[in-house]
C-alpha cells in the first residue's frame, strides 16, 4: 500500500526520508537545469514550504516526496528528452502543491522569486524561510 505523501516511486520514496540528501541534491540539480524549467517558482516555493518548521508534517512528507522525486538522476521520463524530459517532474509537483496548496505561504513564494532574480547560484540552499 503507498503512503499518503508517497509519490508512488520507490526510489523517490526513500529518497524522501533523508531531508539532508534531499536539500543537497536540490540545489545542485537546480543550478543545472533551472533555465529549462519553466516551473522554477513553483518548484522552489514547495522546496521553501518543505523546509519551513512551521510547516505541518504530512505536507512536508509531500512536498519532499515530489522534490525527491525531481532530484533523483533517473525517472519514468527521462530530463534530458528535449520538451518532455521535465513532463513528469512538473507533473508530480503539481499534484503535491495542489494537495497542499493552503500551506504554500506568499512568503515561500517571495523566497522563490527572489532566489530567481539573485540567481540561484548565489542563493545555493543558503536562504531559508523562518
Amino acid at each position: 500500500m503507498v503512503a499518503e505523501h508517497s509519490v508512488g516511486f520507490e526510489p523517490a520514496d526513500r529518497l524522501a526520508e533523508d531531508r539532508e540528501s534531499v536539500r543537497r541534491r536540490f540545489w545542485r540539480k537546480l543550478k543545472r537545469v533551472a533555465a529549462h524549467l519553466p516551473f522554477a517558482e513553483d518548484l522552489l516555493a514547495a522546496y521553501y514550504c518543505a523546509f519551513d518548521r512551521q510547516t505541518p508534517r504530512h505536507v512536508q512528507a509531500s512536498l519532499l516526496g515530489a522534490i525527491a522525486y525531481f532530484v533523483l538522476p533517473f525517472d519514468f521520463v527521462a530530463d534530458v528528452m528535449p520538451m518532455l524530459g521535465f513532463a513528469d517532474d512538473a507533473a508530480v509537483l503539481a499534484t503535491a502543491i495542489r494537495m497542499v496548496a493552503g500551506h504554500i505561504t506568499h512568503e515561500h513564494r517571495e523566497a522563490a522569486r527572489a532566489v530567481l532574480r539573485r540567481g540561484i547560484d548565489e542563493a545555493d540552499g543558503k536562504a531559508e524561510v523562518a
